[in-house]
């Protein structure tokens, strides 16, 4: 789903010659139909599974962005020579990157491109983000990150996430703590890199998210058009990249690639 954020988070579902807005539809009931097709959203090849959200087997073997490096940028092998795409890599992995905290089911810490702020933080259904390094490459955010989570999670408890907004937290004050507690391995970072290549953010202000939601699910039941092809329901909110329907939570960016009939 594409999203923009304001006063509440505005979602729209993208469908091939339209955006769908989705917000108008809350507490309205909605349909989705898998008509069993998927077709890879790079070569647009039809396949019987998808892969890394949206991709065919041979686009998820040999495309950067399906590399395992995407999900752990500190194994980045670009300097080995044996990135997949060198090109790509260089558009997308040597421009500037935003190491965050965020309150998503509880704090985490994560990175993202600064061309994806703060598209990463409302994917993630944080109700609370913050920026606090600016740095030159993933790879740096990479390593970074793999300081700061020897003290705190990376990762988000997705159902959690779906049972309500966590409670606020000061993000300000555990930026303090936990860059104190890293200090060692962030210094010895600022010293390979340079400090214009790792710079500390220090008076960046948080970002509150508010997400279009009726109700949440006292109990998160995930849908799956694979396993039930139509899926439908009473849309009670959306939060992150899930729907949250009455008969449970689906969610879209799961089923990127696939044919789906959507009615409301």
């Amino acid at each position: 789903m594409q999203v923009e954020l304001g006063e509440q988070v505005q979602y729209f579902l993208p469908l091939d010659d339209h955006r769908e807005p989705l917000n108008g539809l809350i507490g309205k009931p909605i349909r989705l139909e898998y008509l069993g097709d998927i077709h890879c959203t790079h070569c647009g090849r039809r396949s019987k599974k998808s892969f890394s959200q949206g991709y065919c087997y041979p686009c998820f073997t040999k495309l950067p962005q399906c590399d395992t490096c995407i999900m752990s940028p500190e194994k980045c092998h670009y300097e080995q020579g044996t990135c997949r795409d060198p090109n790509w890599g260089e558009q997308y992995c040597f421009t500037d990157h935003y190491v965050y905290l965020a309150n998503s089911s509880g704090v985490k810490v994560g990175i993202t491109r600064g061309s994806q702020v703060p598209t990463r933080w409302i994917d993630q259904g944080a109700t609370q983000a913050m920026p606090i390094f600016r740095v030159k490459s993933r790879y740096q955010a990479g390593l970074i990150e793999d300081c700061l989570r020897e003290h705190v999670s990376d990762r988000t408890h997705w159902q959690k996430m779906l049972k309500g907004d966590s409670e606020a937290i000061d993000l300000e004050h555990i930026r303090g703590t936990l860059i104190a507690q890293s200090e060692a391995g962030i210094s010895a970072l600022e010293q390979k890199f340079g400090l214009l290549a790792i710079q500390r953010l220090y008076h960046q202000k948080m970002v509150d998210i508010n997400f279009p939601v009726l109700e949440f699910p006292e109990k998160v039941k995930s849908l799956n058009l694979d396993k039930q092809p139509i899926i439908e329901g009473v849309l009670q909110g959306i939060k992150g990249q899930y729907l949250i329907l009455d008969t449970g939570v689906i969610n879209i960016r799961k089923f990127t690639a696939y044919n789906v009939q959507f009615s409301a």
